[in-house]
Protein backbone atom coordinates (compact mmCIF):
# COMPACT_ATOMS: atom_id res chain seq x y z
CA UNK A 1 0.00 0.00 0.00
CA UNK A 2 0.96 4.00 -0.17
CA UNK A 3 1.24 5.25 3.23
CA UNK A 4 1.30 9.29 4.01
CA UNK A 5 3.47 10.62 6.60
CA UNK A 6 1.56 14.24 7.42
CA UNK A 7 4.80 16.62 9.24
CA UNK A 8 8.42 17.35 8.48
CA UNK A 9 10.46 17.11 11.28
CA UNK A 10 12.55 14.27 13.31
CA UNK A 11 9.96 12.47 14.74
CA UNK A 12 8.09 12.02 11.12
CA UNK A 13 11.72 11.16 9.84
CA UNK A 14 11.68 8.00 12.06
CA UNK A 15 8.34 6.97 11.56
CA UNK A 16 8.62 6.91 8.06
CA UNK A 17 12.04 4.98 8.36
CA UNK A 18 9.55 2.47 10.40
CA UNK A 19 6.92 2.81 8.15
CA UNK A 20 8.79 1.76 5.18
CA UNK A 21 10.28 -1.35 6.52
CA UNK A 22 6.66 -2.78 6.71
CA UNK A 23 6.40 -5.80 3.76
CA UNK A 24 2.92 -4.36 3.07
CA UNK A 25 4.18 -1.26 1.95
CA UNK A 26 4.81 0.37 -1.36
CA UNK A 27 5.83 3.83 -0.99
CA UNK A 28 5.91 6.24 1.99
CA UNK A 29 5.58 10.07 0.94
CA UNK A 30 6.11 12.67 3.44
CA UNK A 31 4.63 15.99 3.91
CA UNK A 32 5.97 18.28 3.48
CA UNK A 33 9.53 16.22 4.52
CA UNK A 34 12.99 17.49 4.92
CA UNK A 35 16.23 16.84 3.55
CA UNK A 36 16.29 13.77 5.17
CA UNK A 37 13.38 11.62 4.69
CA UNK A 38 13.82 11.44 0.95
CA UNK A 39 17.05 9.50 1.30
CA UNK A 40 15.87 5.77 1.53
CA UNK A 41 14.26 4.42 -1.68
CA UNK A 42 10.74 3.31 -0.40
CA UNK A 43 9.96 7.17 0.68
CA UNK A 44 9.20 10.70 -1.09
CA UNK A 45 8.63 14.01 -0.07
CA UNK A 46 5.67 15.84 -1.33
CA UNK A 47 5.45 19.51 -1.19
CA UNK A 48 1.66 19.97 -0.25
CA UNK A 49 1.38 21.73 3.42
CA UNK A 50 -2.54 22.58 2.53
CA UNK A 51 -4.91 20.38 4.44
CA UNK A 52 -7.69 20.52 1.53
CA UNK A 53 -4.79 19.68 -0.85
CA UNK A 54 -3.32 17.25 0.80
CA UNK A 55 -6.45 15.45 1.43
CA UNK A 56 -7.70 15.47 -2.34
CA UNK A 57 -4.28 14.68 -3.35
CA UNK A 58 -4.85 11.35 -0.90
CA UNK A 59 -7.54 10.03 -2.25
CA UNK A 60 -6.72 10.54 -5.67
CA UNK A 61 -3.30 8.59 -5.15
CA UNK A 62 -5.31 5.66 -2.84
CA UNK A 63 -3.79 6.18 0.36
CA UNK A 64 -3.88 3.60 2.33
CA UNK A 65 -3.46 4.65 5.57
CA UNK A 66 -2.06 8.54 7.44
CA UNK A 67 -1.02 9.08 9.91
CA UNK A 68 -0.33 12.55 11.53
CA UNK A 69 2.85 13.67 13.18
CA UNK A 70 2.59 17.15 14.54
CA UNK A 71 0.51 18.53 16.89
CA UNK A 72 -0.86 21.18 14.54
CA UNK A 73 -3.04 19.61 11.81
CA UNK A 74 -4.27 17.78 14.76
CA UNK A 75 -5.56 20.66 16.28
CA UNK A 76 -6.44 21.80 13.18
CA UNK A 77 -9.13 19.03 12.44
CA UNK A 78 -7.29 17.06 10.20
CA UNK A 79 -8.41 13.35 11.10
CA UNK A 80 -12.17 14.90 11.17
CA UNK A 81 -11.43 16.11 7.79
CA UNK A 82 -9.77 13.24 6.60
CA UNK A 83 -12.49 10.69 7.52
CA UNK A 84 -15.09 12.57 6.18
CA UNK A 85 -13.06 11.98 2.77
CA UNK A 86 -13.08 7.92 3.38
CA UNK A 87 -9.17 7.85 4.14
CA UNK A 88 -7.65 5.74 6.90
CA UNK A 89 -5.85 7.91 9.49
CA UNK A 90 -4.32 7.39 12.53
CA UNK A 91 -4.42 10.18 14.97
CA UNK A 92 -7.21 11.75 17.40
CA UNK A 93 -9.94 14.25 15.75
CA UNK A 94 -9.89 17.95 17.00
CA UNK A 95 -12.30 17.43 19.93
CA UNK A 96 -9.39 14.63 21.45
CA UNK A 97 -6.83 17.07 20.63
CA UNK A 98 -7.77 19.83 22.79
CA UNK A 99 -5.84 17.76 25.57
CA UNK A 100 -2.71 19.01 23.98
CA UNK A 101 -3.77 22.30 22.68
CA UNK A 102 -5.68 23.79 25.46
CA UNK A 103 -3.88 23.28 29.03
CA UNK A 104 -6.50 24.63 30.43
CA UNK A 105 -9.03 22.09 29.20
CA UNK A 106 -6.44 19.35 29.85
CA UNK A 107 -6.08 20.28 33.86
CA UNK A 108 -9.61 20.66 34.21
CA UNK A 109 -9.93 17.79 32.35
CA UNK A 110 -8.26 15.94 34.59
CA UNK A 111 -9.85 17.43 37.70
CA UNK A 112 -13.26 16.31 36.51
CA UNK A 113 -12.05 12.53 36.43
CA UNK A 114 -9.78 12.37 39.00
CA UNK A 115 -6.54 11.70 37.12
CA UNK A 116 -3.01 12.87 39.30
CA UNK A 117 -1.76 16.25 38.17
CA UNK A 118 -0.05 19.33 40.03
CA UNK A 119 -2.45 21.66 41.49
CA UNK A 120 -3.02 24.58 39.04
CA UNK A 121 -4.66 27.87 38.16
CA UNK A 122 -5.83 29.31 34.99
CA UNK A 123 -5.68 33.12 34.11
CA UNK A 124 -6.61 35.43 30.85
CA UNK A 125 -5.68 38.74 33.20
CA UNK A 126 -2.00 39.59 34.04
CA UNK A 127 -2.69 41.50 36.56
CA UNK A 128 -4.15 38.49 38.56
CA UNK A 129 -1.77 36.13 37.48
CA UNK A 130 1.09 37.74 38.68
CA UNK A 131 -0.59 38.28 42.41
CA UNK A 132 -1.25 34.64 42.48
CA UNK A 133 3.07 34.05 41.71
CA UNK A 134 3.34 36.43 44.69
CA UNK A 135 1.19 34.61 47.12
CA UNK A 136 2.43 31.39 46.08
CA UNK A 137 5.90 32.01 45.65
CA UNK A 138 8.57 29.99 43.83
CA UNK A 139 9.61 27.60 42.40
CA UNK A 140 6.62 27.48 40.16
CA UNK A 141 5.82 26.49 36.93
CA UNK A 142 3.60 28.86 34.31
CA UNK A 143 2.41 27.22 31.15
CA UNK A 144 0.80 28.93 28.01
CA UNK A 145 -2.29 27.93 26.95
CA UNK A 146 -1.95 26.71 23.56
CA UNK A 147 0.63 24.53 20.94
CA UNK A 148 3.97 26.12 21.85
CA UNK A 149 5.98 23.11 20.08
CA UNK A 150 7.26 22.10 23.43
CA UNK A 151 8.53 25.34 24.73
CA UNK A 152 5.49 26.68 26.13
CA UNK A 153 6.72 26.15 29.58
CA UNK A 154 8.61 28.10 31.97
CA UNK A 155 9.84 26.45 35.57
CA UNK A 156 10.24 29.46 37.39
CA UNK A 157 13.31 28.86 40.38
CA UNK A 158 13.27 33.02 40.89
CA UNK A 159 9.87 35.67 41.11
CA UNK A 160 11.45 37.75 38.46
CA UNK A 161 11.56 34.16 36.62
CA UNK A 162 7.99 33.52 36.81
CA UNK A 163 6.90 37.05 36.31
CA UNK A 164 9.18 37.43 33.29
CA UNK A 165 7.07 34.27 32.16
CA UNK A 166 3.87 35.65 32.88
CA UNK A 167 4.75 38.83 30.52
CA UNK A 168 5.84 37.18 27.71
CA UNK A 169 2.65 34.62 27.80
CA UNK A 170 -0.03 37.46 28.67
CA UNK A 171 0.91 40.57 27.74
CA UNK A 172 -0.64 43.07 29.93
CA UNK A 173 -3.42 45.11 27.61
CA UNK A 174 -4.94 48.40 27.76
CA UNK A 175 -8.06 46.94 27.31
CA UNK A 176 -9.41 43.87 29.31
CA UNK A 177 -12.46 43.43 26.10
CA UNK A 178 -8.77 43.68 23.80
CA UNK A 179 -7.59 40.67 26.33
CA UNK A 180 -10.66 38.91 25.93
CA UNK A 181 -10.56 38.90 22.29
CA UNK A 182 -6.84 37.41 21.89
CA UNK A 183 -7.68 34.83 24.18
CA UNK A 184 -4.72 33.93 25.92
CA UNK A 185 -4.31 32.42 28.99
CA UNK A 186 -1.80 30.85 31.25
CA UNK A 187 -1.86 27.70 33.35
CA UNK A 188 0.42 28.38 36.92
CA UNK A 189 0.84 25.29 38.94
CA UNK A 190 2.84 24.14 41.59
CA UNK A 191 6.07 22.09 41.24
CA UNK A 192 6.38 18.94 41.34
CA UNK A 193 9.70 17.00 42.83
CA UNK A 194 10.85 13.92 41.38
CA UNK A 195 12.14 12.50 38.02
CA UNK A 196 10.20 12.84 34.46
CA UNK A 197 9.45 10.33 32.52
CA UNK A 198 7.67 10.26 29.13
CA UNK A 199 4.62 7.44 28.60
CA UNK A 200 3.02 7.36 25.32
CA UNK A 201 0.38 4.74 23.95
CA UNK A 202 -1.70 3.83 20.94
CA UNK A 203 -5.07 4.59 21.19
CA UNK A 204 -8.25 2.83 19.46
CA UNK A 205 -10.59 4.23 21.59
CA UNK A 206 -11.35 1.57 24.10
CA UNK A 207 -7.79 -0.18 24.46
CA UNK A 208 -4.05 1.62 25.09
CA UNK A 209 -1.34 -0.44 24.14
CA UNK A 210 1.66 1.06 25.86
CA UNK A 211 5.32 1.62 23.77
CA UNK A 212 8.29 1.56 25.32
CA UNK A 213 9.32 3.83 28.06
CA UNK A 214 11.78 6.78 27.82
CA UNK A 215 13.01 9.85 28.84
CA UNK A 216 13.69 12.82 27.13
CA UNK A 217 15.70 15.98 28.28
CA UNK A 218 14.04 19.32 27.88
CA UNK A 219 16.94 21.69 28.96
CA UNK A 220 19.47 23.01 26.55
CA UNK A 221 22.93 22.94 28.69
CA UNK A 222 24.28 19.91 29.95
CA UNK A 223 23.13 19.16 33.70
CA UNK A 224 19.71 20.22 33.27
CA UNK A 225 20.62 23.68 33.15
CA UNK A 226 19.52 27.08 31.13
CA UNK A 227 16.06 27.47 29.29
CA UNK A 228 13.82 24.72 28.13
CA UNK A 229 13.37 23.13 24.58
CA UNK A 230 11.64 21.04 22.47
CA UNK A 231 13.88 18.29 23.55
CA UNK A 232 17.78 17.54 22.94
CA UNK A 233 17.62 14.23 23.02
CA UNK A 234 15.81 10.89 24.74
CA UNK A 235 16.94 7.36 25.72
CA UNK A 236 14.71 4.09 26.20
CA UNK A 237 14.02 2.60 28.28
CA UNK A 238 13.35 4.57 30.99
CA UNK A 239 14.87 2.95 34.31
CA UNK A 240 12.96 5.00 36.26
CA UNK A 241 9.22 3.76 35.21
CA UNK A 242 10.05 0.39 37.01
CA UNK A 243 6.97 -2.12 36.61
CA UNK A 244 5.12 -0.99 39.26
CA UNK A 245 5.07 2.95 38.25
CA UNK A 246 4.00 1.44 34.60
CA UNK A 247 0.89 -0.77 36.03
CA UNK A 248 0.36 2.70 37.92
CA UNK A 249 0.75 5.36 34.80
CA UNK A 250 -2.28 2.67 32.91
CA UNK A 251 -4.12 2.33 35.37
CA UNK A 252 -4.78 5.81 37.23
CA UNK A 253 -3.57 8.07 34.12
CA UNK A 254 -3.96 6.48 30.79
CA UNK A 255 -7.47 4.32 31.09
CA UNK A 256 -9.24 6.95 33.35
CA UNK A 257 -8.18 9.74 30.36
CA UNK A 258 -9.60 7.12 27.41
CA UNK A 259 -12.82 6.11 29.71
CA UNK A 260 -13.18 9.88 30.81
CA UNK A 261 -13.31 11.14 27.24
CA UNK A 262 -15.83 8.71 25.72
CA UNK A 263 -18.05 9.61 28.57
CA UNK A 264 -17.50 13.52 27.67
CA UNK A 265 -18.48 11.60 23.77
CA UNK A 266 -14.97 11.98 22.52
CA UNK A 267 -13.45 9.14 21.27
CA UNK A 268 -9.72 9.04 21.68
CA UNK A 269 -8.04 7.15 18.66
CA UNK A 270 -4.29 7.90 18.21
CA UNK A 271 -0.98 8.26 20.12
CA UNK A 272 -1.44 9.30 23.28
CA UNK A 273 1.57 11.04 25.24
CA UNK A 274 1.08 11.15 29.27
CA UNK A 275 4.51 13.69 30.45
CA UNK A 276 5.12 11.76 34.21
CA UNK A 277 6.37 13.28 37.74
CA UNK A 278 7.86 10.48 39.62
CA UNK A 279 8.05 10.39 42.78
CA UNK A 280 10.40 8.68 45.26
CA UNK A 281 7.95 6.26 46.33
CA UNK A 282 6.85 5.51 43.33
CA UNK A 283 3.76 7.82 42.58
CA UNK A 284 2.60 9.59 39.90
CA UNK A 285 1.30 12.61 38.82
CA UNK A 286 0.66 13.79 35.20
CA UNK A 287 2.45 16.81 33.96
CA UNK A 288 1.13 17.14 30.47
CA UNK A 289 -0.65 15.60 27.68
CA UNK A 290 0.16 15.53 23.91
CA UNK A 291 -1.93 13.96 21.73
CA UNK A 292 1.16 12.30 19.21
CA UNK A 293 4.59 11.05 19.49
CA UNK A 294 6.89 13.11 21.42
CA UNK A 295 10.02 14.31 19.34
CA UNK A 296 13.57 13.44 20.25
CA UNK A 297 11.72 10.47 21.97
CA UNK A 298 10.30 9.07 19.12
CA UNK A 299 13.61 8.66 17.46
CA UNK A 300 15.04 6.11 19.97
CA UNK A 301 11.63 4.39 20.92
CA UNK A 302 11.09 3.24 17.21
CA UNK A 303 14.95 2.24 17.04
CA UNK A 304 14.00 -0.45 19.52
CA UNK A 305 10.87 -1.39 17.95
CA UNK A 306 10.27 -5.01 15.78
CA UNK A 307 6.94 -5.41 15.41
CA UNK A 308 5.48 -3.92 12.55
CA UNK A 309 4.71 -0.16 12.87
CA UNK A 310 1.42 -0.57 10.01
CA UNK A 311 0.48 -3.76 12.19
CA UNK A 312 0.12 -2.15 14.97
CA UNK A 313 -1.44 1.09 13.03
CA UNK A 314 -3.79 -0.60 11.22
CA UNK A 315 -5.14 -2.55 13.82
CA UNK A 316 -5.27 0.58 15.72
CA UNK A 317 -7.78 2.33 12.67
CA UNK A 318 -10.29 -0.82 12.24
CA UNK A 319 -13.52 -0.52 13.54
CA UNK A 320 -13.66 -0.45 17.11
CA UNK A 321 -15.98 -3.72 17.02
CA UNK A 322 -13.41 -5.82 14.53
CA UNK A 323 -9.86 -3.90 16.55
CA UNK A 324 -7.76 -6.43 17.53
CA UNK A 325 -5.04 -3.91 19.07
CA UNK A 326 -5.02 -5.85 22.58
CA UNK A 327 -4.19 -8.99 20.68
CA UNK A 328 -1.06 -7.38 19.35
CA UNK A 329 1.96 -8.14 21.21
CA UNK A 330 4.51 -5.56 20.74
CA UNK A 331 8.63 -6.89 20.37
CA UNK A 332 10.94 -5.06 21.42
CA UNK A 333 14.97 -4.76 21.04
CA UNK A 334 16.44 -5.14 24.77
CA UNK A 335 19.08 -3.07 23.75
CA UNK A 336 19.14 0.44 24.73
CA UNK A 337 18.72 3.40 21.96
CA UNK A 338 19.80 6.75 22.92
CA UNK A 339 19.53 10.36 20.58
CA UNK A 340 21.34 13.30 20.96
CA UNK A 341 19.70 16.36 19.08
CA UNK A 342 22.53 18.45 17.20
CA UNK A 343 21.33 21.81 17.30
CA UNK A 344 21.72 25.43 15.31
CA UNK A 345 23.27 28.01 16.45
CA UNK A 346 21.31 30.76 18.71
CA UNK A 347 18.36 27.87 19.30
CA UNK A 348 16.24 28.15 21.04
CA UNK A 349 16.10 31.71 21.05
CA UNK A 350 16.81 32.29 17.53
CA UNK A 351 18.15 29.35 15.38
CA UNK A 352 20.23 30.78 12.88
CA UNK A 353 19.45 28.61 9.13
CA UNK A 354 21.51 28.13 5.92
CA UNK A 355 24.43 26.67 7.56
CA UNK A 356 25.56 23.65 5.38
CA UNK A 357 25.97 20.31 6.91
CA UNK A 358 28.68 17.61 6.52
CA UNK A 359 30.26 14.13 7.33
CA UNK A 360 26.94 12.65 8.03
CA UNK A 361 27.66 8.79 8.22
CA UNK A 362 25.67 6.02 6.26
CA UNK A 363 22.45 4.22 8.06
CA UNK A 364 23.63 1.49 10.25
CA UNK A 365 22.15 -1.28 12.35
CA UNK A 366 23.09 0.29 15.05
CA UNK A 367 22.99 3.82 14.46
CA UNK A 368 20.85 6.04 12.50
CA UNK A 369 20.52 9.79 12.07
CA UNK A 370 17.24 11.38 11.92
CA UNK A 371 17.02 14.85 10.24
CA UNK A 372 14.62 17.32 11.44
CA UNK A 373 15.36 20.86 10.77
CA UNK A 374 16.98 20.07 7.36
CA UNK A 375 17.12 21.60 3.65
CA UNK A 376 18.64 20.00 0.30
CA UNK A 377 19.52 21.89 -2.93
CA UNK A 378 20.71 19.35 -4.87
CA UNK A 379 23.69 17.82 -3.45
CA UNK A 380 23.64 20.47 -0.85
CA UNK A 381 22.73 19.72 2.71
CA UNK A 382 21.60 22.85 5.24
CA UNK A 383 20.04 23.47 8.23
CA UNK A 384 16.56 24.96 8.26
CA UNK A 385 15.18 25.64 11.99
CA UNK A 386 16.30 25.02 15.29
CA UNK A 387 16.70 20.85 16.30
CA UNK A 388 18.65 19.88 13.02
CA UNK A 389 19.34 16.05 13.33
CA UNK A 390 18.70 13.72 16.23
CA UNK A 391 22.02 11.14 16.21
CA UNK A 392 20.36 7.77 17.25
CA UNK A 393 21.77 4.51 18.60
CA UNK A 394 21.50 1.24 19.99
CA UNK A 395 23.95 -0.28 22.44
CA UNK A 396 23.90 -3.14 25.54
CA UNK A 397 23.77 -0.73 27.94
CA UNK A 398 22.75 3.40 28.18
CA UNK A 399 26.91 3.70 28.41
CA UNK A 400 27.62 2.17 25.33
CA UNK A 401 24.48 3.50 23.18
CA UNK A 402 25.59 7.25 24.79
CA UNK A 403 29.74 6.38 23.33
CA UNK A 404 28.29 5.54 20.27
CA UNK A 405 26.00 8.55 19.53
CA UNK A 406 28.86 11.10 20.39
CA UNK A 407 31.36 9.31 18.37
CA UNK A 408 28.96 9.81 15.48
CA UNK A 409 28.56 13.11 16.37
CA UNK A 410 32.25 14.35 16.22
CA UNK A 411 32.45 13.82 12.32
CA UNK A 412 29.79 15.67 12.09
CA UNK A 413 30.10 19.38 10.98
CA UNK A 414 27.82 23.02 10.48
CA UNK A 415 28.31 25.61 11.90
CA UNK A 416 27.06 26.73 15.03
CA UNK A 417 25.97 23.31 16.22
CA UNK A 418 25.02 22.61 19.67
CA UNK A 419 24.43 19.91 21.81
CA UNK A 420 24.59 18.59 25.32
CA UNK A 421 27.19 16.37 26.46
CA UNK A 422 25.52 14.28 28.97
CA UNK A 423 22.24 12.69 27.51
CA UNK A 424 21.18 9.58 29.48
CA UNK A 425 23.12 10.99 32.43
CA UNK A 426 20.38 9.99 34.81
CA UNK A 427 20.06 6.24 34.11
CA UNK A 428 23.96 5.44 33.52
CA UNK A 429 24.33 3.60 37.04
CA UNK A 430 20.77 2.85 37.79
Amino acid sequence: MKVLVVGGGGREHALAWKLAQSPRVDTVFVAPGNGGTALTGRIQNLDIVDQTQLGAWAVQEKIGLVVVGPEGPLAAGIVDEFRALGLRIFGPTRAAAQLESSKAFSKAFMQRHGIPTAAHETFSDAVAAHAYVTEKGVPIVIKADGLAAGKGVVVAMTLDEAHAAIDLMLPPKAESNRRAQDGARVVIEEYLEGEEASFMVVCNGQDALPLATSQDHKRLLDGDLGPNTGGMGAYSPAPVVKPAVHARAMREVILPTLRGMEKEGVVYTGFLYAGLMIGSKGQVKTLEFNCRLGDPETQPILMRLKTDLVDILWAATEPSASSRLDQIDMQWDRRTALGVVLAAHGYPQQPRTGDLISGLPPEALDAMVFHAATKRSGEVLATSGGRVLCVTALADNVRKAQQRAYDIIKAIRFDGAQCRSDIGHRAIGK
